[in-house]
């Protein structure tokens, strides 16, 4: 049942229900039982995933049962040796140590799982970061055998060679002559690919089978002294101890550019014959399966590693999964379970059935054998300072067990005690009738019935009125209970202010009926004057009375009975002129509106009535005096009343002003026609032969001007023209002729001699500054000198140029185009532009290309044609040609696609995105810009030059057959697959 939050007395659905009956004694905790993280007896210990790193928790289960190699690592000499003290923590120093002690605590921890972030750590991996397991393997394996190649014991030094390492030769064999040619190699695992195969003994064939040298792959033969057609083949020396069969289900996928998993079935047996495989058939090669690593998931980026381990001791199988350990029935691999949870897609092809002794598996990655041993397994014990190291964990562990099970303890006596108080007093709950009875709190009952937070001082005062009682209006967020039980409640957890019967307030309660009949009546009088407002006023009898007060009187009303009882809740956001409109314009006006009391909105800043009468109406008397019962305050303006004299001198003036604003313009139009309509001016690129002096001020003036005379009555009058920011501080030019004329032309205006005659009576002119064509003897252009007044300032100029260039190296989010090239074919002037581009821009930019007919200027850098100019702090292009305007919009065309780039991103990330965009593999990019050829793949774009706007050109090369490399490229492109600049990369 629920519980009616409206009604005081009703104290059923509360909370009571978990104490009431019988209650289990694990409800009064939410400890979990510590024997839960004990080892079980003949269990393994299992290891903490500490984020993304089950693939090394697979390999320390791995190598903890190889006990040969648990052996020699215990053998080795450690810096506490003699012991550690007992005051101070035990912290590994090298590898080695960490490995140590881990496998100490595998082998005699009493914890259910151990914590490997010591050995993590020390790494140097990223716990957030799943790297590559195959990779790992390798890189751990040549860091442990170089470590211990250190060693004196050769138990210790040569472990990982006799365990792990074995020999095969590349032989090479001239089809000539005959000669043979052999490289020995050592290996530390098999690389099997196992595209297109079914068994895992074709993998191994395939491994070692011959290929042919031929044509431009000849062989160069020492014997014939020149090359040679030949075989070339991988031969089996020697096999070690432990033989590892990496299983390539990784490979690089060029469409994509990323890795993926090959989900395909591999069959392998409990048995492997290696003998078959020998150049030498002499010895004894059997192998017998004593690991399986699983990948479980179907991208090659994320997914679970899990472990199929055999312990060499019992000959039984575990599984290992992190924290979990699960023991196989019958002494049985089974992988069944881990296939199913790993299947992508009803299509998947289906699990081939496989004999007595084999298995098949679509997500394991590695297989592990083991030379089948004659002998009884290794016995290893862990040395003596390792020993007591873990009897000092295992110490620990066993006073956590303890001071979690005294707090279990502590937790189930309180809680008993709770239940029966709780019990108790529920049922002396109810305030009898006629008894003494309290307010208290629902939601601090709710708390003391709640058994995971223990209840806080009871606290009324957010329940009280402003006369220090109960609030009416809060009543329903309390419930009234007996005084015996209040007197227990306040004795046991103290608070108050207590609120029994005489709490509740009548000030309030009459006070809400007041308003409840003022609401009342206030409907009524609204429609009566609603009436009243229909009727004509005749006479000097009306008011005037403002509009927007007449349209939210009946709302101000409201407000203002609602001020006297402002803690009541049915206030809503309607009544407090919170609601919003869906115009925003309207909102506005509203909230004007509602700043102002009742009739002020027809008060003048002088504190009279205002002047337009388009903002208020006359009211009728009746309706008047209507109005005033609630606005006795309000100000009162009859019909005859004069307007505000001040306010009507003002409006006056400002009619005056408007049409000496009109004949301002009207005046300077005229006067400077051709300027106002951009028409017949004078260009420096194309000097005018009827004049030698042209002078300049700012475009910014001309715009101002313009946007005045267009709306003299709406914008102010430009009175005077601030040619100062066209000059630098010590008052020198900061443009040169040939920048005016180009990317600078944009800040300047050329004006005639006869309109700067004209613009001195005008305007007000604090510099001037004049452009002057000087002409020697002789016809070549060098005849003709330009100078200006005043002259230019070489080292201000240098300094906006070297900001120019800083503003375009140091952008963030900035476009630029990447073009494909094929066939060394550049998009010419007749390419298409892209689809997506506007009408109105479409059309803008015909216009802006019909001189001349000119080659599309994004790819004139390729062809030797006109260079793009530098803007200063902006991220885009202009195009200037004889004082032609050009676009200052880059035309995208076909083969082209825009990136947002970053100056400090490097080109290899730039390369990364180019990848995406373009299908195409970071090292089939030929990357140029401006004809220079980008290649360091770690400089950043704004060292190599590349600015806003800039056309990247993309030469792909053809695609290449050799999967292997393209693999290590991508390890090299794509870091995150391997070690993040870890110490172990650095071994």
């Amino acid at each position: 049942r629920r519980n009616c939050r409206g009604n005081p007395n009703c104290l059923v659905g509360i909370g009571e229900h978990a104490w009431l009956g019988e209650i289990d004694e694990n409800s009064f905790h939410n400890i979990d039982d510590p024997n839960c993280e004990r080892r079980k007896k003949n269990a393994f210990v299992g290891l903490t995933n500490l984020g993304a790193t089950c693939y090394v928790n697979t390999f320390l289960q791995m190598w903890f049962l190889n006990l040969e190699l648990r052996q020699a690592l215990y053998l080795c000499p450690s810096a506490c040796g003699d012991g550690v003290p007992k005051d101070a923590d035990y912290e590994p120093q090298t590898i080695c140590e960490h490995l140590q002690y881990l496998f100490a605590l595998l082998q005699n921890s009493k914890r259910r799982y151990i914590d490997p972030s010591g050995f993590v750590k020390a790494l140097g991996l990223d716990t957030g970061q799943q790297q590559d397991a195959q990779e790992f393997s390798k890189l751990f394996m040549s860091l442990l055998e170089d470590t211990l190649s250190k060693q004196k014991n050769p138990d210790v030094r040569n472990i990982v060679q006799k365990q792990f390492c074995g020999e095969y030769a590349y032989v090479t064999v001239c089809n000539q002559c005959g000669r043979e040619s052999k490289l020995v190699s050592k290996f530390y695992e098999l690389e099997l690919n196992i595209q297109g195969h079914k068994q895992l003994t074709d993998c191994i064939t395939e491994f070692l089978k011959e290929e042919k040298l031929e044509g431009d792959n000849r062989y160069f033969c020492e014997t014939c002294q020149s090359k040679q057609n030949a075989t070339r083949k991988i031969r089996l020396l020697s096999l070690p101890c432990t033989l590892n069969l990496q299983l390539m289900r990784f490979v690089f996928d060029r469409q994509t550019g990323h890795k993926k998993k090959l989900n395909t079935y591999i069959g392998f047996s409990e048995l492997l014959d290696m003998e078959p495989f020998m150049e030498q058939k002499n010895g004894v090669y059997v192998y017998e399966l004593s690991a399986v690593l699983i990948h479980r998931g179907v991208s090659a980026y994320s997914g679970h590693y899990i472990a199929h381990v055999k312990d060499p001791q019992t000959g039984e199988w575990y599984k290992f999964n992190d924290e979990d350990i699960e023991k196989m029935e019958g002494k049985k691999l089974q992988l069944g379970i881990e296939e199913d949870l790993a299947e992508p897609s009803k299509s998947q092809t289906r699990k081939p059935k496989c004999g007595k002794g084999t298995h098949c598996s679509r997500n394991a990655y590695m297989l592990v054998y083991r030379l089948q041993a004659r002998e009884k397994s290794l016995t290893v014990q862990v040395p003596a300072f390792l020993q007591e190291l873990v009897e000092r964990d295992n110490c620990k562990f066993e006073e956590w067990c303890n001071e979690m099970a005294e707090m279990r303890k502590q937790s189930v006596a309180r809680g008993k005690i709770k239940h029966e108080e709780v019990k108790e007093l529920y049922q002396r709950l109810p305030a009898e009738a006629g008894s003494p009875y309290d307010f208290i709190s629902l939601e601090w009952l709710q708390k003391w019935l709640d058994e995971s937070t223990p209840p806080k001082p009871i606290d009324n005062t957010a329940c009280l009125c402003s006369h220090g009682k109960l609030h009416p209006d809060k009543i329903s967020l309390m419930k009234r209970i007996s005084e015996y039980v209040a007197d227990f409640f306040y004795r046991r957890y103290g608070g108050g202010p207590r609120l029994n019967v005489k709490a509740l307030c009548k000030d309030c309660v009459v006070e809400r009926c007041r308003i409840l009949r003022l609401k009342n009546q206030l409907n009524e009088d609204y429609k009566t004057v609603t009436n009243l407002l229909k009727m004509t006023v005749k006479g000097n009898d009306g008011f005037w009375v403002g509009k927007a007060s007449l349209r939210s009187w009946r709302q101000l009303a409201l407000e203002q009975l609602n001020e006297q009882d402002e803690d009541a809740e049915h206030s809503n956001g309607k009544m407090n002129g919170n609601a919003q409109n869906k115009d925003e314009s309207n909102e506005e006006k509203r909230e004007e509106e509602e700043e102002l009391n009742f009739n002020e909105d027809i008060v003048c800043p002088h504190g009279d009535l205002c002047i337009s009468e388009n903002e208020r109406r006359v009211v009728s008397k009746e309706a008047w005096e209507k109005l005033k019962q609630y606005f006795p305050k309000a100000p009162e303006f009859p019909n005859n009343k004069e307007c505000c004299s001040q306010c009507k001198i003002l409006e006056r003036e400002g009619e005056e002003n408007e049409a000496l604003h009109k004949m301002m313009a009207s005046e300077q139009k005229t006067s400077l026609q051709n300027l106002f309509h951009d028409k017949c001016r004078p260009c420096l690129g194309s000097w005018p032969q009827e004049t030698d002096e042209l002078y300049i001020v700012s475009q910014f003036f001309v715009e101002e001007w313009r946007k005045f005379v267009r709306r003299p009555t709406r914008c102010s009058p430009v009175s005077s023209i601030a040619n100062s920011v066209l000059l630098c501080p010590h008052g020198g030019l900061m443009f040169t002729f040939a920048s005016m004329t180009k990317e600078d032309s944009k800040h300047i205006a050329l004006i005639w001699p006869s309109e700067w005659e004209r613009i001195q009576k005008l305007f007000v002119v604090d510099h001037v500054i004049k452009i002057t064509r000087t002409q020697t003897a002789g016809a070549g252009p060098e005849s003709t000198r330009y100078t200006s007044e005043p002259q230019l300032c070489p080292e201000c100029r240098e300094g906006l140029l070297c900001q120019q260039q800083r503003d375009l190296r140091e952008y963030t989010q900035a476009t630029i185009y990447i073009h494909k090239v094929v066939d060394n074919k550049k998009v010419m002037k007749d390419a298409a532009p892209e689809l997506n581009v506007s009408s109105s821009e479409a059309e803008e930019e015909r216009e802006e290309n019909k001189p001349e007919g000119e080659q599309d200027p994004d790819f004139n850098q390729a062809n030797g044609g006109t260079k793009r100019q530098k803007l200063s702090h902006q991220s885009y292009i202009t195009y200037q040609k004889q004082g032609i305007r050009r676009s200052t919009r880059h035309r995208k065309v076909r083969g082209e696609k825009a990136l947002l780039v970053s100056a400090n991103q490097t080109l290899k990330e730039l390369k990364i995105q180019i990848m995406h965009a373009f299908s195409v593999a970071p090292f089939d990019q030929n990357l140029s810009l401006d004809g220079k050829i980008l290649s360091d793949d770690t400089a950043t774009l704004g060292s190599l030059g590349v600015i806003p706007e800039s056309v990247i050109l993309l030469k792909a090369d053809e695609p290449i057959a050799d999967y292997a490399a393209m693999d290590d490229v991508m390890q090299v492109c794509m870091p995150e697959e391997g070690f993040k600049g870890t110490g172990l990369l650095g071994h």
